[in-house]
């Protein structure tokens, strides 16, 4: 179940090189960025969102491997708008916000909440660039920045959270001032691993600017001056929200709770008796019978080393949406 053939979007035919917790072995003569380590939070946590099936599979991605992570020092919710419809996407922030947003390899221990490290074929930047709305040539530009500095991605652009003292609006105008560029959307952060690592994560352009005054974020735009709860996000009223996509968008991001990964926190005030609530049951139900088979292909995982990354036992958080979906069958 390797979907090998998928890895690369230039069809690549180099041989991958083998990996412990996403990190190559042995592997020599390669650029700082042959591949790029990215943490997923939101609609990459599953199969169903790295594949974009509710999308029609145009923003998929294919990741070379995958293992669960902790965050640190971080809380998401929902407040940057999407650019795949009208609801609004996942958001990432610092609960100490002049320290940085840090991440663990953990399958099932300790606090903090659940993520996926996901490591990519450089092939993919343009992609991933496309999905988060950050201009593709400027993200290859970073990149080649990096390679030139003999650094991964994340190891660069940690010395520029580093000399802004992870201020985020410093940040976004060092990171603007270095490339001549910032995104309205999401903007790629450096998100240190206890192992030495250093991953990257798309982060909203901030309420309070993206780095450049001519340059509004979408989350000013729409006056999200904070992360908002699923249920905050089905009651906006500042502008038309699709709230089947916005359902089914949060069904992509819980449905990771199926490979163990700890989105407690995202149920939280959950209200599967209304009819948003439904709506995400229906979602979730729908999609969770084919969610382990997408997300082995989405991540190029065999089952011994799915089991070896994920715990694969289910949240027990998410036993809620069983009980909806025998209450339906019911009625």
């Amino acid at each position: 179940m390797k979907a090998r053939s998928e890895r690369s979007p230039a069809h690549s035919t180099r041989a991958a090189a083998a990996t412990v917790n996403g990190r190559p072995a042995g592997a020599a003569n390669h650029r700082p960025n042959d591949t790029l380590l990215v943490i997923g939070y939101g609609s990459l946590l599953s199969g169903y969102g790295l594949l974009a099936e509710r999308r029609g599979g145009g923003s998929k991605l294919i990741a070379r491997d995958a293992f669960a992570v902790r965050l640190g020092n971080a809380r998401r919710g929902f407040a940057k708008p999407s650019t795949h419809g009208h609801y609004l996407a996942m958001d990432l922030e610092p609960i100490r916000r002049e320290e940085p947003i840090v991440a663990r390899a953990d399958v099932d221990h300790g606090g903090g909440i659940g993520a996926v490290g996901l490591v990519f074929d450089r092939e993919w930047a343009p992609l991933i660039a496309r999905r988060e709305e950050y201009d593709p040539a400027t993200f290859l530009e970073l990149i080649a920045l990096a390679d030139a500095a003999e650094l991964s991605l994340g190891k660069f652009l940690l010395e520029v959270a580093e000399r802004t003292q992870f201020d985020l609006l410093a940040y976004r105008v060092a990171l603007r001032k270095l490339v001549g560029y910032t995104s309205p959307g999401y903007i790629f952060h450096p998100v240190p691993l206890d192992d030495g690592r250093v991953a990257i994560a798309a982060i909203g352009s901030g309420y309070e600017g993206s780095g450049d005054p001519a340059v509004r974020s979408r989350r000013n735009e729409l006056g999200m001056e904070r992360l908002l709860s699923m249920r905050e996000a089905m009651e906006v009223r500042s502008f038309a929200l699709d709230r089947a996509g916005q359902a089914g968008y949060f069904a992509e991001c819980v449905l990771g709770g199926m490979h163990g990964l700890a989105i407690d926190d995202l149920l939280e005030e959950l209200e599967l008796e209304s009819d948003w609530g439904r709506e995400l049951a229906r979602r979730f139900i729908a999609a969770a019978p084919g969610e382990l088979v997408r997300f082995l292909r989405a991540a190029s995982l065999d089952d011994a080393r799915y089991r070896a990354q994920f715990t694969g036992v289910m949240r027990e958080c998410l036993a809620a949406f069983s009980a909806c979906g025998r209450d339906r069958a019911r009625e």
